[in-house]
């Protein structure tokens, strides 16, 4: 697992209702707001606003690259461009000019003293970026999301941050629906969707048609996803379920024509030797496969079995290429007959990382 470094641009997204059923209510858990969609309602000056910087920069310098060399953690380099993510997400004009003033009067030894609004108070500004270095409490929940494909995804503790290789499943999905136009038009489930990410990715290249549903058994991650779908314009083309793997399902059983996920695939062991960003602060739930990382992976190959129709096809993440094979071996010779077509892909690094087929 990698965090995201990048910041993508955020797109408009329209989509024409195709069915009138509405989001039913999932949970009574309210998602946090993202930073950048906050009201700026808050009045600091541009001296008091410089002073944090400072204070921020120095504090971002003085990790060096002693958190990479501790666990692959980020360098002060990093740090430093998330102090003018933070200000962009922050400041209420998130405009290029915005910056470029802020530029000008952060270094400005003239006194002068503007008026700034924000959309978080000062003294949460500092608390925030105390925790970023103090407690390696990850970025994405500082600021409450994070930029992925082409989308701008609320995230908050409690649901995995989607990460760059992620991206990939929705590529494939692509592909395929370029290659078999029905696939484009039938039902996708997105099995443990956390932020509701690849839902929202595959849907947005589909036909007028199709139809995803999302499920996830955090409470929280059904909320926050319903949050981004709802945010997208998508709420009766993809419809959020609570409920563990597959069982919010049972009603379409052997009518999917595709099921993706990025499961819980960390071998128990290994999670204490994680990034401090995530072993400490994302949940142990969406990252524990099991003593051999395998569990949960092995489970959405039996569930996909039933729960596709014949000519249906999966994408499934996985931790690399001895997670790859297994699955492959498994679903020749364990429950031989029920997939064809098995295939292997890499991620951006060559990494081999997901597993594709179709149901016999």
């Amino acid at each position: 697992m990698k965090l995201g470094l990048s910041r993508a641009c955020l797109y408009s997204c329209s989509c024409a209702p195709i069915f009138s059923s509405s989001m039913p209510s999932l949970t009574t858990i309210k998602p946090k707001i993202p930073v950048f969609l906050r009201p700026p309602t808050y009045l600091v000056t541009s001296l008091d606003l410089q002073k944090w910087h400072g204070w921020a920069k120095n504090l971002a310098s003085s990790v060096g690259s002693s958190l990479v060399e501790s666990d692959n953690g980020p360098d002060s380099t990093l740090l430093c461009r998330e102090i003018n993510w933070l200000l962009e997400d922050s400041l209420e004009n998130r405009s290029s000019s915005s910056r470029f003033s802020f530029s000008q009067y952060k270094y400005d030894t003239s006194g002068k003293n503007e008026s700034v609004m924000l959309r978080i108070s000062l003294d949460d500004l500092y608390q925030l970026w105390k925790q970023r270095i103090e407690e390696r409490r990850p970025f994405q929940y500082i600021v409450g999301c994070e930029h992925w494909r082409d989308l701008v995804l609320s995230v908050q503790e409690g649901v995995l941050i989607p990460r760059p290789e992620t991206e990939l499943i929705v590529d494939l999905v692509h592909d395929v629906v370029s290659n078999y136009e029905e696939l484009g038009q039938g039902m996708w489930a997105d099995v443990g969707t956390g932020s509701g990410a690849i839902a929202i990715g595959i849907r947005r290249i589909f036909g007028s048609y199709a139809r995803v549903i999302a499920t996830d058994l955090s409470p929280v991650a059904v909320s926050v996803a319903t949050f981004n779908v709802q945010r997208y314009g998508l709420q009766d083309v993809i419809e959020v379920r609570q409920g563990s793997w597959f069982e919010p399902l049972k009603d379409v059983e052997g009518q999917l024509v595709g099921i993706v996920s990025n499961p819980p695939y960390i071998p128990s062991d290994n999670i204490s030797g994680l990034q401090a960003e995530v072993g400490r602060h994302e949940p142990r739930v969406a990252l524990d496969g099991g003593a051999s990382g395998m569990d949960y992976l092995l489970h959405l190959c039996n569930g996909a079995a039933a729960m596709l129709k014949p000519g249906g096809f999966f994408a499934f993440e996985t931790n690399g290429e001895k997670q790859c094979e297994f699955l492959i071996d498994y679903m020749q010779n364990d429950i031989a007959g029920s997939f064809c077509n098995l295939n292997i892909v890499s991620d951006f690094a060559g990494i081999q990382r997901f597993v594709t087929g179709f149901r016999q």
